[in-house]
């Protein structure tokens, strides 16, 4: 008989901060392409990634238990390029390389490569869709083996990333905060494709089994209802979406600019990171497996 692992909040957080720091160096690498001038934003996102990864990744360790006292069973990893966990060790491996390199050349007031740039914002896609296909590998949990997860992983490790980024700069670097207006838009739309994606996934998994329909019941009326609509739903992408509209849209561009504006845009950031963590937690706590039914012989 083969048990699958059942994973709690440790897993949850690592998911969430692999996500984000994932995303803050795909930000970096986007401020680089469509806002050169940014060069402090792009400097807080190279420290962004390997710390929230390098945390992620001891508290992966922690959850394994055995992390510490064998962690040669993490080297065993290597040898099956046939499973999603050996990808994972080998994009967050090479990914942590590059984001710790790009964090170096900063201290050193040198340039990041464009190549570099590059390569690590496509390892960074690849660790943020990793996140969520390494839940999907327990095919007996409806909610997780899923094709959207994936998706939603991605979409979520960009809008989290994105919010790291500019929370730091509205504190530390409001003059470059002000000029990065294809950003904003950009970050703007990611919630509302997590709302589609999240509603996609939730119709998906109810009607697929009964353990599907029951790991939704928990997210939308039962246990996890209030953390589902509150937390996740309303704070983490409604009330970002409204006040994000309102800024970008209906604002004058004086108002804009404003202290008071800016902290507005970072209660919604922080509301979008809120979130980011919930959708994770939710996800892994609300998941019912399936039942096995072992006949008698």
């Amino acid at each position: 008989m083969t048990y699958e692992p059942i994973w709690g909040s440790i897993i949850a957080w690592y998911l969430f901060l692999a996500g984000v720091g994932a995303g803050a160096f795909a930000t970096s690498a986007f401020l680089s392409w469509r806002h050169p001038e940014a060069t402090s934003m792009r400097k807080i996102g190279h420290i962004i990634a390997p710390i929230a990864v390098g945390i992620g990744l001891i508290l992966l360790m922690v959850d394994a238990e055995a992390g510490f006292t064998h962690p040669w069973r993490f080297v065993y990893l290597l040898g099956n390029f046939g499973s999603v966990m050996t990808w994972g060790v080998v994009f967050l491996s090479v990914f942590m390389v590059i984001a710790v390199a790009a964090f170096i050349l900063d201290r050193l007031k040198k340039n990041v490569p464009t190549w570099l740039e590059n390569v690590g914002a496509i390892l960074a896609l690849c660790v943020a869709v990793y996140t969520g296909a390494l839940l999907g590998v327990c095919s007996t949990y409806p909610l997780w083996n899923n094709a959207l997860l994936p998706i939603l992983f991605l979409v979520s490790a960009l809008s989290t990333g994105a919010a790291s980024v500019l929370c730091v700069s509205i504190v530390r670097h409001a003059d470059e905060f002000n000029m990065v207006g294809v950003l904003k838009k950009f970050h703007f739309f990611l919630p509302i494709i997590e709302l589609l994606l999240i509603a996609s996934l939730m119709f998906i998994t109810q009607s697929n089994s009964d353990a599907g329909y029951q790991s939704v019941m928990n997210l939308i009326s039962g246990q996890w209802a209030i953390w589902f609509w509150l937390g996740l739903i309303f704070i983490g992408l409604i009330g970002p979406t409204l006040l994000e509209t309102w800024l970008l849209f209906f604002s004058s561009e004086e108002f804009e600019k404003s202290r008071l504006a800016h902290w507005i845009s970072f209660a919604s950031d922080a509301g979008v990171l809120v979130g980011g963590f919930l959708l994770r937690y939710l996800i892994v706590a609300a998941a019912v497996p399936l039942t096995v039914v072992t006949p008698l012989l």
